[in-house]
């Protein structure tokens, strides 16, 4: 999928947290990165990146809730949060 140009960009969602917790291994994410069809953008998302999963990435981007419907106590709603 990624090493040939079937998409310009491969979200791979919260494989960081997958990663940090040992249900993914980082040996695979960094394989797919360095095998990729050299226009594809690869998104990777999830907290808890190591110092080595960085240093694979060319742009990070860390996000704070500064204002979220959680903080009025409204509950997870499907198609937003989860």
């Amino acid at each position: 999928m990624a090493r040939n140009r079937l998409y310009d960009v491969l979200i791979l969602d919260e494989i960081v947290f997958c990663v940090s917790k040992g249900l993914a291994e980082l040996a695979d994410v960094k394989k797919l990165i360095e095998q990729r069809y050299p226009t594809i953008e690869i998104v990777l998302t999830g907290r808890g990146a190591t110092a080595k999963m960085m240093e694979l990435a060319d742009l990070v981007t860390e996000m704070k809730n500064v204002k979220h419907p959680f903080d009025a106590g409204q509950p997870a709603r499907r198609g937003i949060e989860y």
